[in-house]
Formats: C-alpha cells, structure tokens, sequence
C-alpha cells in the first residue's frame, strides 16, 4: 500500500528483547480470543530458527511479530498490533521490514495461517500483496476452526519478463 495516511506511526523496528514481554503478552491478550501465554513465548523464541521483533512508538512496543526461518521460507507464527493503534500503518511497517528479508536466491516467500474468522486479518494481508494457497481443516487445538494459509513471494524487481513463446507457430515456420 503505498498511499500514506495522515494518522499513520512511523516506528521504530527491533529486535524483542525480554523486557518487551509485559508489553507484549498485554498486546496478544486484548488481540486474540485464545492468546498466547509468557510459556509460550518463551518457548518459540528459545528455538534457534525463531525471531520476534517489537514495533516501538514513543519507547511503547505497539505491536511484535514472531516467525521461524526455515530454508526457503519466513513462517509468521504471532503478530499483531496493539488495538488503540491500528490501522495507523503499524503492521504494514512491521510486514514490510519481513519482506525485506526476502530473496531469489534463499528464503523467498512468507507463509502464515490465518483463522478462517478473522476477516479483518485476511484482508490485511490481502492488501499487502499475500494470497490464500490453501486450507487447513480442524487446524487449531482451540477449537474445530479452519485456517487459510497465506503466502507472499518474492518478486524481483530487477527481473527481465518472460515473452510468451507460441509454440505452434514455432514448430510450423
């Protein structure tokens, strides 16, 4: 999304440290119906291939964001923004700063699973250039809801495009 609103928050980006979790676990308790726990937390960011980041405002965290690397792909397992400041460009910064970190040549997509209830999520993502690619029955422990898992892949820009080659016209001149 490249029109800039009036109301949005330029952030600063970093690193989640520990005394971001207070923040933190108040952001993904007014967010989610089944929030994470500290536990949870601690046990993601534990593992080697697992990063969280925080968007600060003001020296406030505004929203964190944890996913694992893997080979060929950025997973999202955690993200959101505090409720007061929503829609104020926040998670888009914080989505952006992700994409960033792809490439051709390694890790070239991002990949997430959204509740099939959170249509203000899908849309987010929608609008940042994400597609659904597939569907995910009775996915959560929490309940029998499915997810759609959404992707995002790189584009390079610098890439020459294809021209379609007609085949036929090929194999008869």
């Amino acid at each position: 999304m490249d029109a800039k609103n009036e109301f949005d928050m330029n952030v600063h980006i970093r690193w989640m440290i520990r005394r971001d979790m207070p923040e933190v676990l108040s952001i993904e308790q007014s967010s989610f119906e089944f929030p994470w726990s500290e536990e949870d937390f601690i046990r993601c960011l534990r593992q080697r291939n697992c990063i969280g980041m925080v968007a600060e405002f003001d020296e406030r965290v505004v929203g964190f964001m944890i996913y694992e690397l893997h080979k060929d792909q950025l997973h999202v397992l955690n993200f959101s923004v505090r409720p007061d400041v929503r829609r104020r460009g926040i998670g888009e910064q914080m989505v952006n700063k992700l994409i960033g970190k792809l490439s051709q040549q390694r890790r070239n997509r991002i990949v997430l699973e959204i509740r099939e209830t959170n249509l203000a999520a899908q849309m987010f993502f929608k609008n940042l250039n994400f597609r659904a690619v597939s569907l995910l029955r009775d996915y959560y422990d929490d309940t029998v809801e499915d997810a759609y898992v959404m992707q995002y892949r790189f584009k390079n820009e610098n890439a020459v495009p294809l021209e379609p080659v007609n085949r036929i016209k090929r194999l008869a001149g």
